[in-house]
C-alpha cells in the first residue's frame, strides 16, 4: 500500500515543523515547503530515518506572486498527488497601519491569502476526483474581530476562516474536508518575527507549545470540522465576540495589542 502524502507550508519551524513531525509519525510521506531549506532537510533526515517515510523538500519563498502555483507545478512534475494539505505559512506585523512597512504588508497578504488560496485551488480538483482529501488552513482567534495595530493580519485571518467554512460546505459529500484552525497565541517564533513579545496579548503569558496545537489541530481536522477554536477560554471569547458591536470588539483588540 502507498502511504498518504501530506504537504506542509511553513515547515521550517513552529507549527509547520510540528505538523510535519506529527504526520510523519502517523505514516505520511511529506512535502515540506518554506523559505529556509536547512531546517527542513534536518527534519527530512529525521523523518526518513525514524519513520521510513519519503520526504520532498521544496525551498520556496511563498511571499512571491504566483508561489502557490509554482509549488503545484512542481508537484505535478514529480507526479505527487496530495492526500493532505496543511496551509500553515503566515506572519504578521505589529504597528499602526499608517506606519507599517508597505512591502512587508503586501508580502504578508500574499502568504496569508494569495498563496493559500492558489495552492488550495490547484490541489482541490485532484482530491475531489480521487474522492478523498483533507485541507487544514491556519486561521487564528484574530479571525473573529477587527484588530487595530495588526489590522491587515486580522483581516487576512478573517478571510482564511470564511474561505475555509465556505469551501467545506461546497465540498460536502465529495470526501474532501476543509478545516480552519483558530488557536490563540502559540509559543513559536511568530511573535519574535513581528517584534511583538512585549504586546499585552503575549507578554508574561504561558503559551501552549506548537506540538500541543498541532496535535489538537490534526484531531479537529480528522473530525472534518469546518473550523475549530483552541481551549475553553478562546472558545468563550470567540463566541462572545459575535454579540459585541464591531467597534467595541476592535477596541478590545487594540488594548490587547498594546505594548506593555
Amino acid at each position: 500500500m502507498t502511504r498518504p502524502l501530506a504537504l506542509v507550508t511553513g515547515a521550517s519551524g513552529g507549527l509547520g515543523y510540528e505538523f510535519a513531525r506529527l504526520l510523519a509519525e502517523r505514516g505520511h510521506d511529506l512535502v515540506l515547503v518554506a523559505r529556509t531549506g536547512a531546517p527542513m532537510e534536518e527534519l527530512a533526515q529525521w523523518a526518513e530515518a525514524r519513520h521510513g517515510v519519503a520526504v520532498t523538500v521544496l525551498p520556496k519563498d511563498l511571499s512571491h506572486p504566483g508561489a502557490g502555483g509554482e509549488v503545484a507545478d512542481e508537484l505535478a512534475e514529480r507526479a505527487l498527488h496530495l492526500d493532505v494539505l496543511i496551509n500553515n505559512a503566515g506572519f504578521t506585523q505589529l504597528a499602526p497601519f499608517a506606519e507599517s512597512d508597505e512591502q512587508v504588508m503586501m508580502s504578508m497578504l500574499r502568504v496569508n491569502i494569495e498563496t493559500l488560496t492558489q495552492l488550495t485551488r490547484r490541489v482541490v480538483p485532484g482530491m475531489v476526483e480521487r474522492g478523498s482529501g483533507r485541507i487544514v488552513n491556519l486561521a487564528s482567534l484574530a479571525a473573529f474581530q477587527p484588530g487595530p495595530s495588526m489590522a491587515v493580519y486580522y483581516a487576512s485571518k478573517a478571510y482564511v476562516l470564511n474561505f475555509s467554512i465556505a469551501l467545506n460546505v461546497e465540498l460536502e459529500g465529495s470526501g474532501v474536508t476543509v478545516t480552519a484552525l483558530a488557536p490563540g497565541p502559540v509559543a513559536t517564533g511568530f511573535q519574535a518575527r513581528a517584534a511583538m513579545e512585549d504586546a499585552r496579548l503575549v507578554k508574561g503569558r504561558k503559551l501552549p507549545s506548537a506540538a500541543e496545537i498541532a496535535e489538537w489541530g490534526w484531531a479537529e481536522a480528522e473530525k472534518g470540522k469546518p473550523f475549530a477554536v483552541h481551549s475553553p477560554r478562546w472558545k468563550f471569547i470567540a463566541f462572545t465576540l459575535r454579540f459585541l458591536p464591531r467597534r467595541t470588539a476592535a477596541r478590545i483588540a487594540a488594548r490587547t495589542n498594546d505594548r506593555v
